[in-house]
């Protein structure tokens, strides 16, 4: 199992998503980026990520709205929303676990999508307790 994150990140600004990209792959993230909030959607259902990264401001669908449908498809993946505004209404962020706005370091958005994002290492160790767990209990029955 790869121990890298994978990011969803959707931009409808390419030169915005390749730079960010860069950024954190270089941060030893996995990304997969889409600028087409629809074709995001659509890889929603058939790709493993986990953690979605989602620009505000897009045509046809913004962050907020996307991130609402993503809520659905995979309720359990924590969602980003960033913006070039320092804060949103409420009903703008129902779906988003975290905001990220104007002002905001690079050191913040890492930080968290990195608290947000359960560490893959303790969830197999995890996995592999309940089978000790499992072995325990059959071999007393």
């Amino acid at each position: 199992m790869e121990n890298r994150t994978t990011v969803l990140y959707v931009d409808d600004n390419p030169k915005s998503s390749r730079l960010l990209t860069s950024v954190l792959e270089e941060c030893g993230f996995r990304v997969i980026t889409k600028n087409d909030p629809v074709e995001a959607l659509a890889l929603c259902t058939r790709t493993y990520f986990d953690l979605a990264l989602l620009d505000y401001e897009m045509p046809l669908m913004s962050g907020s709205q996307l991130a609402r449908e993503i809520k659905f498809l995979v309720p359990d993946v924590p969602v980003v929303l960033i913006s070039g505004r320092a804060a949103l209404p409420a009903t703008e962020l129902t779906f988003v676990d975290a905001h990220v706005g104007f002002g905001t370091a690079l050191d913040d958005l890492l930080w968290t999508m990195r608290i947000l994002v359960r560490p893959k290492v303790a969830i197999a160790d995890h996995h592999h307790g309940d089978q000790r767990e499992m072995t325990q209990w059959a071999d007393s029955t």
